[in-house]
């Protein structure tokens, strides 16, 4: 007998997956070198001045990496759904 279940295969999930591992790379980079990780990180925001991320653990590079936009839309999503 078939099986008529069809997979769905979401990018966006992806995509939020990947976000939110970025951050926390970031965030663990950060707090190793002693810096107040969410301010780092919201003075980046705001800002988009990558010298508010350390260069350690590759995170400066990481960081970049994420759309400042789409990053934004997720923290007020994940803040506004818990």
């Amino acid at each position: 007998m078939h099986d008529n279940h069809t997979i769905t295969f979401s990018l966006k999930d992806d995509k939020e997956s990947q976000l939110h591992t970025i951050l926390v790379l970031v965030y663990d980079a950060l707090k190793e070198k002693g810096y107040n990780p969410i301010n780092q990180i919201v003075g980046y925001i705001l800002s988009e001045d990558p010298t508010y991320i350390t260069t350690h653990n590759n995170a400066r590079s990481l960081i970049r990496k994420i759309d400042r936009d789409e990053l934004l839309q997720m923290l007020v999503k994940s803040y506004l759904s818990e």
